[in-house]
C-alpha cells in the first residue's frame, strides 16, 4: 500500500456564504491524500499501472469550478467524485480545502475543512 499526496493545488474560485464571495471569488488551496496499491507501478515504471495524478487534478478542477456556499459541501463533493472515478484504485482518501484570507472581520491567513473516508 502507498500514500499519494497531491498538495497545495491552487485555484481561483467562487465558494462562500456571502454574495460577494460568489461574485468576487477567492484563492483556494486543495490537498489530496490517497491510499492505493503501488506495487505494480513500482515494479513496472508504467503509468498504466499507477493512479494517474493528472486525472485526479482534473477532477478537483472540475469540482472547484462549481460554486458552493460551504467548504464542507465542496470537500464532500470532491470525495464523492474521487470514489466514483477511482473506486477500484483507492482504499482511503482525505481532502483538505483552504480558503485564503477569508472575509471574517479580521486578519486570518486561511480557513480549512478536511474530510476523509
Amino acid at each position: 500500500m502507498g500514500l499519494i499526496e497531491i498538495e497545495d493545488m491552487e485555484f481561483y474560485a467562487y465558494h462562500g456564504h456571502f454574495k460577494e464571495e460568489q461574485v468576487v471569488g477567492n484563492r483556494f488551496l486543495v490537498s489530496i491524500h490517497l491510499k492505493t496499491c503501488c506495487k505494480a507501478a513500482s515494479q513496472s515504471d508504467n503509468l498504466n499501472d499507477a493512479l494517474d495524478y493528472q486525472k485526479v487534478y482534473r477532477l478537483v478542477k472540475e469540482e472547484m469550478e462549481i460554486k458552493s456556499h460551504l467548504l464542507e459541501h465542496l470537500t464532500g463533493r470532491i470525495l464523492d467524485h474521487l470514489y466514483a472515478d477511482f473506486q477500484d484504485e483507492i482504499s482511503w482518501a482525505k481532502v483538505k480545502v483552504s480558503k485564503m484570507n477569508p472575509p471574517m472581520g479580521g486578519q486570518i491567513g486561511r480557513v480549512s475543512v478536511t474530510q476523509e473516508r
